[in-house]
């Protein structure tokens, strides 16, 4: 037994309760004056501090996609680049207007202050160069070459350098494979805007103000393939800035590439021999006027005759698209613009209009037999045809008495067509169209596809123009009030031709019809749509959409989506006169035909050649040259605005496309070995087991040097306007007869 008392061991445990009480009583009332603390006495501040914490985003770009030729040669890359650029928008809101950040920022890439400021500035009429053509709510590049070492200086030292980016950035490479830019065709970039940044915002592709998307050609139509999807990770950051921990993070992917139908090779040989042609025919004299010819721009197109796909198409004058990579310099971008430089950034191959001259006749020989007329009947060659005091004659008043169609075709003889719109026209009804008028020759050029869009994957196609009773109409409901006004002034002759087509306007004259059975007058086409056109006569009678795009592959190589062709049609004749029409053709380039001097030596029993020449005339312009041609297996439209003849200008370049397509030399023997697409390419790119596409070397074209040539009189009919009746311009911007 304890000797301790009992009351003793009682007092002791009461004692310990007491300083266990003591010591939680004493906890309890730290902890809450430590919680009055916090919550009352410096609540705010520390409300204040919560309240800076958040999430930030840091968005990654996607690499943009490669473009790439049918064999898998690059047209369009990236190369990775430091980019550093400046925010206006911040700069302007420092006191100074932010000279003092961009005099250090020069301090750091090695550059001159000055030349850093002028680089900001924006271009106006009285601003020297270099200054800033864009927005100025975007990022403005400064360069897009800085070293790591500067870049690192500028993100360290982000307070010293506000409204300042330096971020590396996937930059568009424009590879010219062969010297072929290809320029029009592939489009370029221009920074993203802030109406595409707000409506982004929300999307799952965010952007960032230094990202670029594409503006014109395939860039454009393929922007959303090729540009993939920008990758997002968020950070939990306290109020300094300091990173809390990684809140969600959702990887970039890269954007997908895109093969074309085009060949780098092929690209490389069109744009030389048209820029060469044109050189060529600014030595020989306009007989009509007296003047060198201008040939201030041309286009070609290289197209599959069966499938519609292209393999060429060369514009000039054309440009460099690297002049666009980093920022467009005002003095360029100004240029691309200009009147004096002839619009380089118009793509003539779909955006050139101009009247079709006899390459049109086509047409005219398939309406003719919708019309009743049959295509081996004979139809009286005249030297001229009449109508009333006016006369239309053929070129050199040169007649060939009752030929076929055919025979039309390969004589490009104007008075069998002149007589057959004509007879068309009065049946009819005249002026005064019957209700039922069939009006063949209008219904039929639009069945072929004229004066309406192609469809080509490419953006801005314009439409051309079929003159028929309706576009009479509309034409003069929108200028029958300024031609009325100016009908009333006096009577000059101008004011006459006002005041006729105030009253008459809205008429289908016989002249019109005459003029138009050649593809003359009123009527604008494009080189994209005659080569849609040709192909469909070579192919059996299928109009195709012409495509660019073959097929879409995903950034691992694993996903291929083809872009098959789109037969948007018929032609509107049966399969004989499609026969007719092609036998009428090949007689073209067969002695007596008006482009037989172009192919002499052609291998005509091994590859079909078929052709029609055109030359066409332009109210207040020398000529419109046109050449249209087909084999079996591609189809070459050239067109050379103030160039000459059809075959005198453009014949040349357009023979020796061929012999590289098919390796002939001049005398037409084939070398397989030396042939660029004997056959078109079917097969896509081989892709390599890490999703990469196989690229062959590309050689610059050497061709051998041309012999000395003249313009010849190739036996184009040219005919004299009928007064009051001026044609149009050849300008892509044409809108209508002038009065």
């Amino acid at each position: 037994m304890s000797n301790i008392p009992e009351t003793g061991r009682t007092q002791r445990v009461q004692i310990r309760l007491i300083v266990i009480q003591v010591l939680v009583f004493s906890l309890l009332l730290t902890l809450g004056g430590r919680l009055w603390y916090l919550q009352i006495r410096n609540g705010d501040e520390y409300t204040a501090e919560a309240a800076g914490n958040g999430v930030q985003q840091v968005v990654q770009p996607a690499v943009r996609g490669s473009i790439l030729d049918a064999r898998g040669v690059p047209l369009a890359d990236n190369e990775t680049r430091l980019v550093v650029s400046a925010s206006r928008t911040e700069l302007l809101k420092m006191k100074d207007d932010g000279v003092g950040v961009l005099t250090r920022l020069a301090d750091v890439l090695d550059m001159k202050a000055q030349d850093v400021r002028d680089k900001v500035r924006l271009c106006d009429s009285k601003t020297p160069q270099p200054c800033w053509n864009g927005s100025p709510y975007q990022p403005i590049p400064v360069t897009d070459e800085a070293t790591t070492q500067q870049a690192l200086q500028i993100r360290e030292r982000a307070e010293d350098f506000p409204g300042i980016t330096a971020e590396p950035t996937a930059v568009r490479r424009y590879a010219a494979p062969g010297k072929a830019r290809t320029a029009q065709v592939l489009g370029y970039l221009s920074p993203v805007t802030d109406e595409e940044i707000q409506q982004a915002q929300d999307g799952p592709s965010p952007y960032l103000r230094s990202d670029q998307v594409g503006r014109s050609g395939i860039e454009r139509t393929y922007d959303k393939e090729l540009r993939g999807k920008a990758g997002v990770t968020r950070y939990e950051v306290d109020n300094l800035g300091r990173v809390m921990g990684e809140a969600e993070n959702d990887p970039a992917v890269s954007g997908s590439t895109l093969v074309t139908s085009l060949d780098a090779r092929v690209q490389a040989v069109a744009e030389y021999e048209l820029a060469q042609a044109m050189k060529k025919v600014r030595d020989e004299t306009d007989k009509i006027t007296g003047r060198k010819y201008e040939a201030d721009s041309g286009a070609v197109v290289v197209m599959e005759s069966k499938t519609g796909r292209v393999i060429s198409m060369a514009s000039q004058p054309d440009y460099d698209p690297n002049d666009w990579v980093g920022g467009i310099s005002g003095k360029q971008y100004a240029k691309l613009t200009s009147k004096k430089s002839n619009y380089p950034l118009l793509n003539r191959g779909i955006q050139g209009q101009a009247p079709a001259g006899s390459i049109f006749k086509v047409v005219s020989a398939s309406a003719a037999v919708r019309g009743g007329h049959a295509f081996n009947d004979r139809y009286n060659c005249s030297s001229s045809y009449s109508l009333g005091s006016q006369t239309f004659a053929n070129f050199e008043s040169q007649g060939h008495g009752p030929i076929t169609l055919g025979d039309a075709l390969k004589y490009s003889c104007n008075t069998v067509f002149y007589r057959l719109g004509h007879e068309e026209w009065a049946k009819d009804g005249g002026i005064k169209p019957k209700k039922d008028a069939k009006n063949w020759f209008y219904t039929t050029a639009r069945d072929f596809g004229l004066g309406a869009e192609t469809g080509i994957d490419l953006p801005n196609e314009v439409k051309g123009r079929i003159p028929d009773r309706k576009w009479k109409q509309d034409f003069w409901k929108a200028n029958k009030d300024a031609w009325c006004k100016e009908g009333k002034k006096g009577g000059t002759y101008v004011q006459q031709i006002a005041y006729e087509s105030c009253l008459e306007g809205n008429q289908l004259k016989a002249y019109d019809s005459i003029n138009y059975a050649i593809g003359q007058g009123d009527v604008l086409v494009t080189p994209i749509q005659m080569a849609t056109a040709y192909a469909a006569i070579s192919n059996g009678g299928t109009l195709h959409a012409p495509t660019v795009g073959k097929a879409v592959i995903s950034p691992d190589g694993k996903t291929v989506q083809e872009i098959k062709p789109k037969v948007t049609g018929k032609l509107p004749v049966n399969a004989q006169t499609i026969k007719d029409l092609d036998k009428g053709l090949r007689s073209v380039v067969e002695p007596g035909g008006t482009a037989a001097w172009r192919f002499g030596g052609w291998p005509q029993d091994k590859i079909p050649m078929r052709a029609k020449t055109g030359t066409a005339q332009v109210y207040g312009k020398q000529t419109t040259s046109w050449f249209a041609t087909y084999t079996d297996d591609y189809t070459i439209i050239m067109t050379i605005s103030q160039g000459g003849t059809g075959s005198g200008a453009s014949g040349p370049a357009v023979r020796k496309i061929y012999d590289a397509l098919y390796g002939l030399d001049a005398e037409g023997n084939q070398d397989v070995k030396k042939a660029l697409l004997p056959k078109p390419q079917k097969a896509l790119p081989k892709i390599q087991p890490d999703g990469s596409i196989y690229a062959p070397k590309v050689k610059p074209y050497n061709p051998a040097p041309a012999e000395p040539e003249g313009q010849a009189a190739d036996p184009e009919n040219l005919i004299p306007q009928p007064p009051g009746q001026p044609g149009l311009t050849g300008s892509p911007a044409a809108t209508g007869r002038r009065p």
